[in-house]
């Protein structure tokens, strides 16, 4: 997957491609794997890199949302954990089941919650991923023996999905281009195309490294751009309602020793109605996660102060070692596209909805990381429909994902990478400097960075270290320390001199302070 070759299959298109797709996150890459999976011609542009935004910042779980089956969400829940077993299936080397307890400190939780978390296997059907059950108290603590031993009176175990969100996305638009799809980075609509009676068929797009113009002609244009939806609405219609409010939830990222396990903690009912989670993460732990409603998204969202402390405050009264400011290692940001509604942002659906605007333009917004498969054929079926385009069955149910690899857990830190990992492997053997590590606190290897470069598109320092490798997210010191070294073995691979590398350097340690906690 090489961007400049992307770049000149744009160029030389002289007929219009079936679908053009703009946005680079899960929802936009996920229509792009499912319509070139289908034999149509695809075309996605994504302003920055793939997963700059939300795609990125989840809260690393597939699941079906035990906090939507409290809301009577039972649909949306059954989906999930259909789509939940589809893609652990589909990408073993990038999602597994992982346990998680949740504890009792009341007579009354073992049999509330223990009834839900029956229900929720149930709605698994023959996708579940393990019974839940209910645990003694020294059964609780010896699975989180982190956990605040005062009145515990025992808990429930109930398994789900985790996954590496940015590494899955990178591997589902290997998938569209192992599918004959073109995608190309930092490639950015700059507004839409229409034919003479005004409907839109096309787009047009510059690409942000040279400057250079391009026009896309399609038969069906998907606005897939999340939190971004209405802006690029408002492309097609100046009028257009929005369609989408959005909200934002904070994550921070522990030293593993403040969970002491490789099972999850949720506490099932904060102060501010959600559910809060502590999980095990590429030997880290993760806490979060907020609601918190957003008038505008950004790029790089704020954690807020009373965000941090919610997190602190309420993880400290579960763990035995209440973590401080001083302990964070990361904290990131994501913004959540929500369906626009009435009541609170922790109440509003999850669904995705299809929206048809009277230019002609198709947009697909809401829904959540785990049904980014059936949302996409949703998408592309009613594309289908409205582009006139052959009728073809969509084949992502039993789709294999780039890098799929069963059994991958024997390759390590290696295993994100699947069938891939030997090729990094190989560069190491190759070249010993590629196989040093690039920072004692994180396992990543300069070979990694070669690879991102030269295979998934990584153009920047920012791309290697937040989206190809997670450093940013899981240590905003130790990814700083790493930029130099970064850069300069991203600049051999892209052919940029000195004054380029220190641009990027001085970019990211200003991106990073975002990152820390003061």
């Amino acid at each position: 997957m090489q961007r400049e070759s992307m770049l000149q299959n744009v160029r030389e298109r002289k007929q219009p491609w079936d679908i053009a797709v703009i946005g680079g996150g899960a929802t936009g890459v996920g229509v792009a794997v499912d319509v070139a999976a289908r034999g149509l011609d695809v075309v996605l542009v994504e302003a920055h890199d793939f997963g700059k935004g939300t795609s990125s910042r989840s809260t690393k779980l597939v699941h079906g949302g035990v906090r939507y089956l409290e809301q009577g969400n039972v649909p949306l829940v059954m989906s999930a954990l259909k789509e939940r077993g589809l893609l652990r299936r589909n990408a073993p080397h990038l999602v597994h089941d992982l346990a998680f307890v949740v504890p009792h400190y009341s007579w009354w939780e073992a049999p509330f919650y223990g009834i839900g978390l029956k229900l929720y296997d149930l709605l698994a059907g023959k996708y579940g991923f393990g019974a839940s059950k209910l645990l003694t108290k020294e059964e609780t603590l010896e699975r989180l023996p982190a956990l605040e031993p005062e009145e515990l009176r025992g808990g429930v175990v109930y398994y789900d999905g985790q996954f590496d969100d940015a590494r899955l996305l990178i591997h589902l638009a290997m998938t569209a281009a192992d599918h004959g799809a073109t995608l190309v980075n930092y490639c950015v609509a700059t507004g839409l195309l229409r034919d003479a009676d005004g409907y839109v068929n096309g787009l047009t797009a510059r690409d942000e490294e040279t400057g250079e113009e391009l026009n896309i002609e399609a038969r069906i244009v998907v606005n897939a751009t999340g939190v971004f939806t209405d802006s690029v609405r408002r492309m097609a219609d100046p009028e257009a309602e929005p369609l989408v409010v959005t909200s934002q939830g904070i994550h921070l990222v522990f030293d593993r020793s403040f969970l002491r396990s490789d099972t999850a903690l949720m506490v099932p009912r904060t102060s501010d109605g959600r559910v809060l989670f502590v999980i095990p993460w590429h030997g880290h732990a993760v806490a979060g996660t907020t609601d918190t409603p957003v008038d505008a998204p950004s790029l790089e969202p704020r954690a807020l102060d009373e965000e941090i402390e919610f997190i602190l405050e309420t993880a400290a009264r579960y763990l035995t070692r209440p973590p401080t400011r001083a302990d964070v290692l990361s904290v990131y940001v994501g913004l959540r596209p929500l369906v626009k509604g009435d009541g609170k942002t922790s109440a509003l659906s999850r669904d995705h909805i299809i929206h048809v605007d009277t230019s002609g333009l198709l947009t697909i917004t809401g829904g959540k990381w785990t049904t980014y498969r059936h949302m996409a054929e949703d998408c592309v079926d009613h594309a289908i429909t409205l582009g006139r385009l052959r009728d073809e069955e969509c084949t992502t149910k039993n789709l294999r994902i780039h890098g799929y690899l069963e059994n991958s857990s024997s390759l390590g830190e290696m295993e994100v990478y699947g069938s891939d990992a030997e090729a990094i492997e190989g560069l190491a053997k190759d070249h010993a400097s590629l196989g040093a590590q690039l920072h004692p606190d994180l396992p990543y290897i300069g070979a990694e960075i070669v690879w991102g470069a030269r295979a998934e598109m990584a153009r920047t320092v920012e791309d290697a270290l937040a989206r190809r490798t997670r450093a940013l997210f899981l240590n905003a010191d130790a990814a700083v320390a790493m930029a130099p070294a970064v850069a300069r073995l991203l600049a051999g691979e892209l052919g940029k001199d000195e004054a380029w590398i220190a641009a990027q350097v001085k970019a990211f340690r200003e991106l990073a302070e975002q990152y820390k906690v003061a």
